[in-house]
């Protein structure tokens, strides 16, 4: 099951060990998620999900220089009819949800303007690099819908509700030092060195213990929704499925042996 092959709205690229990235491709309309894409990503997270062949760790952005995704393709979307539309976002809901359960992390390398949409998958990946000229808005009051991505959630959590109410009831977009002053965005890039920063963090992770790196994931995301208690239990069962590993063996050994430790995932 390779992931090459002709992709009409995505490319993608491998860089070291276990890294793949992945640009939005449709630059002319500023990386829209049209119908066609919304299904190419669903399909790629999908087969990373039952397979992640050698893989460990994503970077996702966009074509182009100026925009990461300007959000739905709203030239498509004109004069559908309600049916036609929940169709489309049925598949636009099980690719966010997808990539939101995505064991491997993925960094989002935030090139140009999130809009919408776009800003929504940002929200879903685990960490958001930005470059310095990027802004970020949820407009979607202004066209008479609201998010419907995720985004009413993730950026309340994110930022907290009184921030999240004040940007998606307004529609007004902000800045990446915004984004980064409020904890939205991990870092600001100059546009020139985004990508390079956010592959060597994903060459870092990649370089980790995969088994840890899903277990860490799974337990920030499931016990952010659990109480306290609860939350540390769940921390704790996720803490003892690595315990029996050969990756723990490795990296306790590799400690002792006072050498980089090799992991296999296993």
């Amino acid at each position: 099951m390779a992931l090459t092959g002709n992709w009409d709205t995505l490319q993608l690229q491998t860089h070291g060990e276990g890294v793949l990235q992945v640009s939005l491709n449709r630059p002319d309309v500023g990386n829209a998620i049209n119908t066609r894409m919304g299904q190419e990503l669903l399909d790629l997270w999908q087969r990373l999900t039952e397979d992640a062949q050698g893989l460990r760790c994503l970077v996702l952005t966009g074509t182009g220089n100026k925009i990461f995704c300007a959000g739905g393709d709203l030239k498509e979307r004109n004069g559908m009819t309600r049916a036609q539309w929940t169709r489309q976002h049925e598949i636009f809901e099980r690719q966010y949800w997808a990539l939101v359960d995505l064991p491997l992390p993925v960094v989002a390398a935030v090139n140009g303007h999130a809009y919408g949409g776009g800003l929504e998958m940002a929200l879903c990946c685990d960490f958001i690099y930005a470059s310095s000229g990027a802004r970020f808005a949820l407009p979607e009051v202004t066209l008479g819908i609201m998010p419907g991505m995720g985004g009413t959630q993730n950026l309340s959590r994110a930022l907290g509700e009184r921030r999240a109410k004040e940007l998606i009831m307004t529609g007004q977009a902000f800045t990446a030092q915004q984004a980064l002053d409020w904890g939205l965005v991990n870092q600001t890039f100059a546009p020139t060195e985004l990508l390079d920063g956010a592959l060597a963090t994903a060459q870092t992770l990649a370089r980790n213990a995969p088994l840890s790196i899903r277990q860490i994931k799974k337990a920030i995301r499931y016990g952010g929704q659990m109480e306290l208690r609860t939350a540390y239990r769940f921390e704790v069962e996720a803490y003892n499925q690595l315990v029996d590993t050969e990756d723990r063996r490795e990296g306790v050994l590799a400690f002792n042996e006072k050498r980089a430790p090799q992991f296999k995932g296993h």
